[in-house]
């Protein structure tokens, strides 16, 4: 029997070949391995993402405290948390969800507002203070009307009358008294000058030294400050700041603001200028012509006397001449809203719309509204005023529109009690 040798060649080849066999299974098993890690990571960071979403969804169902962390039981594993907080940011809620997976973590910043009713939108509610409503001229009312119990009437102003074919262009229900915003709301108007004051965790800016300023919803707010007038100009301030004067402020059209507060007795928009603000004043609001303050901008003159924004003395007269004024051909995506002290013998507008005005939103008034122009959504009032002629006229309604349909089902806005809650902006 004869043995044959392998050539010292052929050995090295089997050796290589198994060797790269070898190598070859190693790498594929560390292949796979890491194919598994890395679905694994990408499924834990698309669930921290979904979860940040489910945190803004409980926000929307649920009574969150305000000013505080809540955690939501996500009824899963315990290196899985999700943290929602609730604030508010001028008019409208701001809530913060947190998510987190292990190492990850993804927060999501929302304003929440009311949303809109599917059907039977309501165009004017005008509460019942036992007078009709009277139109007059080229109004056009269409949309679901809450009007007094003595109903809707044609009238006449110097000489002209009423041109439309119906009085009113849809149903028409008995109204009330106006319906009542959400009460937290409420609280936060009564409070929102000294809450930004005592708060403790601000930055104060300073424009002398820089003309732009960007700060996230994420991080603390940052405040400019001043105990006399501020003027904005040639200036960029974005996100989380709050423009805060005690006497005014002036906006004037080469500024650029996007998403912050303003906060002062006074606020004078000037002509021409575009953005999107929330400005807040205890005294007058006046807005230039040919503006245009972009969803979601909010006008609010607020008094209360047990609140902390009006001054503990203030005659009749003082109050009769806060109001909010929009000039000409302005346009106004948001909330228009005047809450005052209600005096006797008020023949003044609180609230004064002129010609060629456009509001795409909501406008209430507890008081008076002079409405020249146009509101594609809602407008809530207490009276309406027509001057016309050296004359006023009470509960008249001259020349002016309302259309509800022309607002975008989408829209959310002004909250009111009970209202359901909707993403009005995914804040940054």
């Amino acid at each position: 029997m004869s043995i044959k040798k392998l050539k010292a060649g052929a050995l090295q080849l089997t050796i290589f070949i198994v060797v790269m066999i070898a190598l070859l299974l190693a790498a594929f098993l560390v292949l796979v391995h890491t194919q598994k890690q890395f679905n694994l990571q990408t499924d834990f960071v698309l669930e921290t993402v979904n979860n940040a979403d489910r945190g803004i969804e409980y926000a929307l169902a649920n009574n969150v405290e305000l000013h505080d962390s809540t955690l939501v039981n996500l009824e899963d594993e315990d290196y899985k948390a999700l943290y929602v907080q609730r604030d508010f940011w001028g008019l409208f809620e701001k809530v913060k969800s947190t998510s987190k997976i292990k190492k990850y973590q993804f927060q999501k910043v929302a304003l929440i507002g009311a949303k809109q009713a599917k059907d039977n939108r309501t165009a004017l509610y005008l509460e019942d203070n036992n007078k009709p409503l009277v139109v007059v001229g080229n109004t056009n009312i269409k949309g679901v009307a809450y009007v007094p119990k003595r109903g809707v009437k044609a009238g006449n102003i110097a000489g002209q009358s009423y041109y439309g074919s119906e009085l009113i262009y849809g149903q028409t229900r008995e109204s009330e008294y106006l319906p009542k915003l959400f009460s937290e709301t409420i609280d936060e108007l009564k409070t929102i000058t000294n809450q930004y004051l005592s708060d403790e965790h601000h930055r104060f800016l300073d424009i002398s030294k820089e003309k732009g300023f960007k700060n996230s919803f994420l991080e603390p707010y940052q405040i400019l400050y001043s105990a006399t007038n501020i003027y904005l100009e040639n200036i960029e301030l974005t996100g989380h700041i709050v423009v805060f004067s005690k006497t005014s402020i002036s906006v004037e059209a080469s500024s650029s603001l996007k998403d912050v507060i303003l906060i002062a007795p006074k606020i004078e928009i000037k002509n021409n200028v575009v953005g999107t603000f929330q400005a807040f004043a205890n005294e007058t609001i006046s807005v230039g012509s040919n503006c245009k303050l972009e969803y979601p901008s909010t006008l609010v003159v607020y008094e209360d006397e047990k609140g902390v924004i009006i001054p503990q003395r203030v005659d009749s007269q003082q109050l009769l001449s806060r109001n909010i004024k929009i000039n000409n051909a302005t346009t106004i995506d948001g909330v228009v809203l005047f809450i005052g002290l209600k005096t006797s013998n008020n023949y003044e507008p609180q609230i004064i719309i002129e010609d060629k005005v456009i509001i795409k939103g909501e406008v209430y008034c507890n008081t008076n509204i002079e409405l020249k122009g146009t509101v594609y959504g809602t407008v809530y009032a207490s009276n309406f005023i027509a001057k016309q002629s050296g004359s006023v006229y009470q509960n008249h309604f001259y020349n002016a529109t309302i259309v509800i349909d022309s607002l975008s089902q989408k829209y959310v806005g002004l909250p009111f009690s009970n209202s359901k809650k909707g993403v009005l902006k995914w804040l940054y």
